[in-house]
């Protein structure tokens, strides 16, 4: 019985695959040797929902002059062809002096659609619109009474993906691939209006940041660890999108990111890194959860001066620990262990004392404090 639940697993989740080694990638990395990446266009923001196994999201990162963190996101996921659910997620971490418990909604969506062009979400009591000028989207929720949106987010600098497509490619034939991963971000912006709890509005007025990304294959799959940094000073924005493969495409390391300031894309490209520079086993479930992390961000300005970035230091207390699995029933989570080691964590970060950003682009060198999100997701060995 407990074989053949497994098999079932496999067969539906896809929690098994061979070892199809390195030719089957074609990372980003490889567009990014000729095209570092491309600068956004309205034509670049719509969305694709596929019709196959895939997961599309639409996450705004919300820094609030208030020291309120936030989230507000648009989850949209296909099994297999057969099944469609979308989501509509918030998450509020209240400044540590507050001392109280991160408030986080996620609300399964009803009668979903899109406008002409695919730039904007529908859904009931939901809209993320973006603008005519392609410049601002605007977030409304009427999803939960513990969280009504209302937000405006307007860009200050240009939106990015690496390479020209922002694609990573999966499959044994480069010429017909099997599944994907994108990023494209719109990096530095600003963010007026308020989520309101039952205790009353939350001013989120500040920074923002938008990660629009597309798994188009069972995430599990394309990926067995990821880490993300989302920093945003007086001066520059600095964000990093890290991915690891599973063994099945030979632990393919795949990097986008980039440096902006207000009006301008500093550097854009793939070749950066992160490295968890302290680490401790997370008893529970055995991660090497981070403490201490180092980002560099390595790249050219389009007049072609050396550019190089570096954000080191203590993460400090967890935000958040997320056990993605949580509500999953205890005997599917060990037949999903069991059959291939998923045991997906999410350690949230955003230090208390604020790290330092230290940038240097030719011969001009800055150093500037500012706010730090970051991320480290463990899912599969």
């Amino acid at each position: 019985m407990f074989n053949w639940a497994k098999q079932q697993l496999a067969n539906v989740a896809g929690t098994q695959e061979p070892i199809y080694g390195p030719s089957a990638i074609q990372s980003v990395a490889r567009q990014a040797e000729i095209t570092p990446y491309t600068e956004l266009g309205r034509e670049h923001m719509k969305w694709e929902a596929m019709d196959s196994t895939s997961v599309e999201t639409q996450s705004f990162y919300l820094m609030a002059d208030s020291g309120h963190i936030g989230l507000a996101q648009v989850l949209y996921s296909n099994v297999a062809g057969i099944r469609t659910t979308c989501h509509f997620n918030t998450k509020i971490y209240y400044p540590r002096s507050e001392k109280r418990p991160n408030l986080w909604s996620a609300d399964p969506l009803s009668n979903v659609d899109f406008n002409e062009d695919k730039t904007n979400f529908y859904a009931d009591d939901v809209a993320v619109e973006l603008s005519e000028d392609g410049t601002s989207y605007s977030i409304k929720s009427m999803t939960n009474e513990n969280s009504i949106v209302n937000l405006t987010i307007t860009r200050t600098a240009p939106g990015f993906q690496v390479g020209k497509d922002g694609k990573t490619y999966y499959g044994t034939d480069p010429q017909a691939p099997w599944g994907s991963m994108r990023h494209a971000f719109w990096p530095r912006n600003t963010v007026e209006g308020s989520i309101t709890t039952k205790d009353g509005p939350i001013d989120f007025k500040g920074r923002a940041m938008l990660s629009f990304a597309l798994q188009g294959m069972k995430p599990h799959h394309a990926a067995a660890k990821w880490n993300f940094a989302n920093f945003q000073g007086p001066t520059f924005s600095a964000i990093m999108m890290d991915f690891t493969t599973p063994p099945s495409y030979a632990s393919t390391v795949v990097n986008v990111g980039g440096l902006v300031r207000d009006g301008e894309v500093i550097t854009g490209g793939s070749s950066n890194t992160v490295t968890h520079t302290k680490i401790t086993n997370d008893p529970d479930n055995e991660w090497p959860a981070p403490e201490e992390v180092e980002f560099e961000w390595n790249g050219q300005t389009k007049d072609g001066k050396t550019v190089y970035a570096v954000l080191e230091g203590p993460l400090g207390e967890q935000l958040d620990r997320v056990d993605v699995m949580a509500e999953v029933p205890g005997f599917v989570k060990t037949i999903v262990a069991s059959a291939a080691g998923t045991k997906p964590y999410i350690y949230q970060f955003s230090p208390s004392t604020p790290l330092s950003l230290k940038v240097k682009i030719g011969d001009e060198e800055t150093i500037e404090e500012g706010v730090l999100f970051a991320e480290a997701t463990f899912i599969s060995a």
